[in-house]
């Protein structure tokens, strides 16, 4: 009797592997997720409370040098109104600049864990 041995396929061989990779990925992810745990309430109000002073600050500042210039210097402009305007729309930049950071870094951290 000849002995056959069997031809290795190179199409089944990519296809374990690419399992394999999706297995052990998923393994990866779950270790990592036991390890840093999921981010609870107080994470979620922490980064609410971030983002609503990064747009209060800068309105309130506006609001104060806005009375401060009326008070100082009065003439037909409401500096107040302007200003306060001004610091909110600086403000909802900066609160958009965070969103914007914190959702590139997810995104990244996913990735991460899927290469």
């Amino acid at each position: 009797m000849t002995r056959k041995t069997k031809p290795t396929e190179p199409s089944s061989a990519p296809a374990d592997l690419t399992l394999a990779q999706q297995v052990g990925a998923k393994a990866a992810r779950k270790l990592k997720a036991r390890r840093n745990g999921t981010p609870g309430v107080w994470f979620g109000l922490g980064m609410m409370g971030l983002i609503g002073w990064s747009v209060v600050v800068p309105t309130l500042m506006g609001a104060a040098l806005g009375l401060w210039l009326d008070q100082h210097y009065p003439d037909g402009r409401s500096w107040t109104l302007a200003l306060l305007m001004a610091g909110l729309t600086l403000g909802c930049i900066n609160a958009w600049h965070w969103i914007a950071q914190e959702d590139r870094s997810m995104h990244e951290e996913q990735e991460n864990d899927d290469a």
